[in-house]
């Protein structure tokens, strides 16, 4: 679920801690966690779906759901339903825009030069004459939007997902792919200025509506799946494993692509890397 709610918004209550001391403490206790995670999930076996934490991710599933109901479906559905197309589009476009210095780190560290030299063009172009990523004038000009993150630099560099997790709030995950997230908002230099200027504000605002503005673009898929599924978990587990599995091979399916639930095949795939 959730570039989108997966891997677009950042940690909520760690959003404004100085990088310095996150860097010392944080990412080693992030890949402590991972390890533990891994050596648990090999303790307790494996399966096809790669989910032997299945009983502790089914837990926090429900309260991810709970919470969904409750707050972020009704403020997707007053965003997608209540927002003019236009502002609605606006709001995506400078979101995104402020994410590509993250993007254009991860196109560089895989070696995507031609991705990462899109990735330059866009933020230029879209910061300068699409006044500060409203309008995506660079997309008409040949460069066009794509996705990455630092868990899919660790998959291109050959590091196994680990286990399945559902994460609280954040959804869907692997040991690989949080260790992404944190690496990733740890990197993210529009959050270091922000933080530096105690720009607190801006700081919520822009994770609100990355958080409002991904589950309103998952509302079709995830009612799609509630429609057509038995078991609700099991098929969130398979698409989301489905779209990070299209996003490390540079395929169509990703996050953002504009599909819905039936592009997916909603029994779990194959191993990804």
């Amino acid at each position: 679920m959730g570039q989108e709610m997966s891997h677009r918004a950042s940690g909520f209550a760690a959003a404004f801690l100085p990088l310095r001391r996150w860097r010392k403490g944080g990412l080693r206790a992030a890949l402590l966690g991972t390890v533990l995670l891994t050596a648990t999930a090999c303790a307790n076996g494996d399966n096809g779906a790669n989910d032997p934490l299945e009983p502790m991710n089914r837990a926090v599933y429900k309260v991810n759901q709970a919470v969904d109901y409750v707050l972020l479906r009704p403020l997707a559905y007053a965003y997608r339903d209540g927002l003019p197309d236009p502002i609605q589009e606006r709001i995506g476009n400078t979101l995104r825009n402020l994410a590509s210095p993250v993007v254009l780190a991860n196109d560089l560290m895989q070696g995507e030069w031609d991705r990462a030299w899109s990735t330059f063009m866009r933020f230029l172009i879209n910061s300068t004459w699409g006044l500060a990523g409203l309008h995506d004038i660079a997309a008409p000009m040949g460069f066009k939007r794509h996705d990455e993150d630092f868990g899919q630099t660790l998959a291109v560099a050959g590091v196994d997902e680990g286990p399945y997790i559902v994460l609280p709030l954040l959804g869907p995950s692997n040991a690989r792919d949080a260790v992404g997230r944190a690496v990733d908002w740890a990197m993210d230099p529009v959050r270091i200025l922000a933080a530096a200027k105690n720009w607190d504000e801006f700081q919520w605002t822009r994770t609100g509506l990355t958080v409002v503005d991904a589950r309103a673009s998952l509302i079709d898929p995830i009612n799609e799946i509630e429609r057509s599924s038995l078991d609700t978990y099991v098929a969130l587990r398979s698409m989301y494993r489905q779209r990070r599995a299209a996003e490390i091979s540079n395929q169509p399916g990703g996050y953002g692509s504009g599909v819905d639930g039936s592009d997916f095949d909603f029994q779990d795939p194959p191993k990804t890397q």
